[in-house]
């Protein structure tokens, strides 16, 4: 696995299309780690966490895995006020993209 730095650095260098594929793949990967799903297996981004099964417990060990990997801070708030994936990938790629900018 490579070393954050340049996971992060990498991610920052993509355009906005493509940054929110890369970062929809890795949490689409620890949400299915997290609920024990193939990686086959469908999972819907439009619905609540808590709806497919996630307590929250589950959600901050996904919170703190995706800030280590991130080099993000992820406020609380933000999984618990839009409670989707698809909302958590489009403030995770926000963010990415204002870290970067305030690095340049």
């Amino acid at each position: 696995m490579p070393p954050v730095d340049s996971t992060v650095q990498r991610l920052r260098d993509l355009p906005r299309a493509e940054l929110a594929e890369e970062i929809e793949s890795i949490v689409l990967k620890k949400f299915r780690a997290v609920l024990l799903m193939d990686e086959s297996e469908d999972l819907p981004l439009d619905i609540s966490y808590f709806d497919l099964g996630l307590t929250s417990l589950r959600l901050t060990e996904i919170r703190q895995s995706l800030e280590r990997l991130l080099d993000l801070s992820i406020n609380v708030s933000v999984l618990f006020n839009e409670p989707t994936i698809a909302h958590l990938v489009d403030h995770l790629t926000q963010a990415v993209q204002d870290s970067s900018s305030q690095e340049s």
